[in-house]
């Protein structure tokens, strides 16, 4: 069973992306999001946090790139990535005029 984490932890941080402008037009939206978050986590959290309906979520973990540091190699972190349908005529107001 996953362990479960607080509500406002879930979203880290909004993805403004040229892919993801182009999503808004289709009313989605993208969130990084903890690795270990569920689709009912991220749903509860963006409803709560921006006060909208959520549709639909789809989640994907994207993994770290292995970087070179000097001589040695290091491998960056796997995040996950949200990809927030709204109900129609809700909006997020943070991405507006972007």
């Amino acid at each position: 069973m996953p362990k479960e984490i607080h509500i406002y932890e879930v979203i880290r941080r909004p993805l403004i992306t040229e892919k993801g402008t182009f999503l808004q037009e289709q009313n989605k939206y993208l969130f990084e999001v903890a690795i270990n978050a569920n689709k009912p986590q991220v749903k509860q959290a963006v409803e709560k946090a921006f006060d909208v309906k959520v549709k639909t979520v789809n989640l994907m973990t994207v993994l770290g790139k292995m970087k070179r540091y000097g001589r040695g190699i290091a491998k960056r972190p796997d995040w996950k990535k949200a990809v927030v349908t709204l109900v129609e005529g809700d909006k997020i107001q943070v991405f507006e005029g972007i």
